[in-house]
């Protein structure tokens, strides 16, 4: 068996099916810590624009969102991920694309989220 490098695209791969694997599992500080690693070595190697690239960054945005601790911050830093990374998938792969359309249903279910808890923090004493 040949051993990849880090920057392997086969490795990133097996490094954002780990990461959505760990989301599933919610293993969100795991999922968290791999993705920070590996999302920037994605983004130089494969580019913006690239599947396994843009998978990262939905999964990033998810990871953050889903995690009961999540923090006000992390919930803004998980819609600001997604819109870039839904803009970049619409430009890439189109506006009809099944993935972009999860990822666009994922985006109004993130906005809301943060909505509701910068609401609750406005009227909480």
């Amino acid at each position: 068996m040949k051993i990849y490098g880090e920057e392997h695209e086969q490795t990133l791969l097996a490094a954002g099916n780990l990461a959505s694997t760990l989301n599933t599992l919610e293993r969100f500080k795991d999922a968290k810590s791999l993705l920070l690693k590996t999302m920037p070595v994605a983004r130089r190697i494969l580019g913006e624009g690239n599947e396994t690239t843009l998978i990262m960054g939905f999964t990033y945005s998810r990871v953050l969102y889903k995690d009961d601790g999540a923090t006000l911050d992390d919930l803004r830093e998980s819609v600001k991920t997604l819109e870039e990374t839904t803009q970049t998938a619409r430009r890439v792969l189109g506006g009809a694309h099944p993935f972009v359309v999860n990822m666009e249903h994922g985006l109004r279910e993130s906005r809301a989220g943060l909505g509701a808890r910068e609401a609750c923090r406005t009227t909480q004493p």
